[in-house]
């Protein structure tokens, strides 16, 4: 069974812990990830009801379709796993994101490549991290000052929070290796709790302000007290993924 192999121990999963293993648990035992979601929603009313992917029509858009709806179609498998947990999570980002794709379909119908809102749409809704945290450690990772970032302001990292958001960025995860980069977005919320940063973050996004990209890249493995390699500053040293900023001719 895929989602067997998430080892909900994993740091970046401690927001989606508790909900998580209780939705694994009723997959075991027979339900479809759909219905499993649902059982998570109940008695409360969700943003989305999640229903099994032949309940999308053919020729309607996956988006189009959610928001008319209000049904999120669902595979099994850990992708949208994920996609459902952070629904479940983040139900104000995840909505707005799901209106801001649809708004972007009405001007440009679905076209084979993605122009530039939608591709960033795409990015944040699947492979975003939300980040707080002291401007000295944000401007140290906007500027890819690895050594910086993670060795001389280590100790500065226990006043961060950083929560991963994008459910195919949980997914690949789940197989952790080095080189799973996040595409951070700085959140400024009046606390820390992920209904606040919900909000906040739901309430900054436009597809004009995606388009131009406001987001620094991180390996997440990196972040201080995610994986055990990292207390040996070395591990910081690996140029193909902790690759210096570019430079300007």
């Amino acid at each position: 069974m895929p989602l067997g192999a998430i080892e909900w121990s994993a740091p970046w999963l401690a927001p989606y812990a508790a909900l998580g293993q209780g939705v694994v648990a009723q997959v075991a035992a027979g339900l479809s990830n759909a219905a499993a979601l649902n059982k998570a929603l109940e008695p409360n009313v969700g943003p989305v009801r999640f229903v099994p992917q032949s309940a999308l029509p053919a020729g309607v858009a996956y988006e189009s379709y959610i928001l008319d709806s209000g049904c999120c179609p669902t595979r099994e498998g850990l992708h949208d796993f994920f996609n459902g947990l952070a629904w479940l999570q983040f139900p104000q980002t995840k909505r707005r994101l799901n209106r801001l794709h649809v708004a972007q379909i009405a001007q440009t119908g679905i076209q084979p490549v993605r122009g530039p809102a939608r591709d960033a749409l795409t990015v944040f809704d699947e492979n975003a991290a939300f980040f707080q945290g002291p401007d000295v450690l944000w401007n140290a990772l906007a500027a890819k000052d690895w050594h910086r970032l993670f060795v001389t302001l280590r100790p500065l990292w226990q006043e961060v929070q950083l929560v991963l958001f994008g459910h195919a960025l949980l997914e690949k995860l789940v197989y952790a290796r080095k080189p799973i980069t996040a595409h951070v977005f700085r959140a400024q919320a009046a606390t820390n709790s992920i209904a606040d940063v919900d909000a906040w973050v739901a309430g900054q996004l436009s597809a004009e302000m995606l388009a131009a990209k406001p987001f620094a890249h991180l390996p997440v493995l990196g972040v201080p007290g995610w994986w055990p390699k990292n207390a040996d500053p070395v591990f910081y040293a690996d140029a193909s993924v902790f690759r210096p900023p570019k430079t300007i001719n």
